[in-house]
């Protein structure tokens, strides 16, 4: 009798824990209801702001917690020695810039009637040492003057003449101007001073610390006076914009939602309010579920990633929160809904 009565308490034990099991597994993830309930934790995108460049800090002008849009000034650098920089490379452009302009414009009028004045000049000084040689050369024949003096007329009379026909070929070049060679050459170097002025600008830009998207200043890692460098970053920005809930779906319900999907999330922090959200991507694969929501007895599951994106106009939602996720399931499936925050 007393044995029958231990196996009849046995069985109601083993019953009511079989139906507690059922329904914790039920409630915990929505199975044989129209509502799937995910745990996760709020997450957002946090990104490092460095200089690109390294120089005494200048100014930083935000505050950790102060909210900033895209393209605001953040902080700056000491510009000093980077406006002397461009300041030289402008003038190395313009020097290089007027060579290419005056290869370009040729010769001169006037630098062609020089050329022609010292060319006309040649031909008279030939004309004369020729002329001064002949008549040495009579007098040598009457043995009036020595033959060294007109030897030394002749070599005065064939230098003149050398000295005329290159007088000649300089009015040539004169004429013809620059070579082709030489303005593309100049060109050459006209392009690298421009690009060495750009990149000087380009530096001096960079001096100015810009936020690449609009967010939240969660860290100021340095200060005024500080020497800043690519390596350090000096803020680093929280990215509201989008703002996910984190959760993990098991493979039994993996078919049961889809992309696009709208969903409700709740905090324990603001009890009774309820943040629009949709489902924006679930992972193509399968992990281990997560230490953080490890248990046991399920240690060993494989789960998927979801992520639920979230409208907080009002900034409520904070990195880590915990969340509650409810998804309708009687969603028509296959549609995809491009939900986009204060449109709905």
């Amino acid at each position: 009798m007393r044995a029958r009565i231990i196996a009849i308490v046995v069985f109601v034990i083993a019953a009511a824990g079989g139906a507690a099991w059922w329904w914790h597994h039920g409630q915990s993830n929505g199975a044989g209801n129209d509502v799937l309930t995910l745990h996760g934790n709020v997450d957002i995108r946090e990104v490092d702001l460095a200089f690109n460049d390294s120089e005494r800090i200048d100014s930083m002008l935000v505050q950790e917690g102060d909210r900033v849009a895209k393209g605001q000034l953040l902080a700056s650098l000491d510009k000093r020695r980077l406006q002397h920089a461009v300041d030289l490379a402008a003038a190395q452009a313009a020097a290089q810039r007027a060579v290419v302009a005056r290869l370009k414009a040729g010769s001169r009028p006037q630098e062609i009637r020089q050329a022609q004045a010292a060319a006309d000049a040649a031909d008279i000084e030939a004309v004369n040492a020729a002329r001064s040689s002949k008549r040495l050369a009579d007098l040598v024949k009457q043995k009036l003057v020595p033959q060294e003096q007109a030897d030394n007329a002749r070599a005065a009379a064939d230098a003149a003449a050398a000295q005329a026909r290159a007088a000649k070929e300089t009015l040539r070049l004169v004429q013809l101007g620059p070579r082709k060679e030489d303005i593309a050459a100049a060109e050459a170097q006209l392009q690298a001073a421009e690009a060495q002025l750009a990149l000087a600008q380009r530096q001096l830009a960079d001096a100015d610390l810009i936020a690449p998207a609009a967010g939240i200043i969660e860290q100021r890692l340095l200060e005024p006076g500080d020497m800043a460098s690519p390596q350090r970053a000096a803020f680093t920005l929280a990215l509201t914009d989008p703002l996910w809930v984190r959760a993990y779906v098991g493979e039994q319900d993996l078919g049961r939602i889809h992309p696009g999907m709208a969903a409700e999330v709740h905090t324990d922090s603001y009890p009774g309010k309820s943040y629009d959200g949709w489902i924006g991507f679930i992972s193509p694969s399968a992990e281990f579920t997560p230490k953080s929501v490890e248990t046991k007895e399920v240690r060993t599951d494989l789960v998927y990633q979801v992520r639920i994106f979230v409208c907080d106009a009002q900034n409520q939602l904070r990195l880590g929160m915990p969340a509650t996720v409810s998804v309708l399931l009687t969603q028509p499936q296959g549609t995809v809904t491009a939900h986009r925050c204060g449109s709905r």
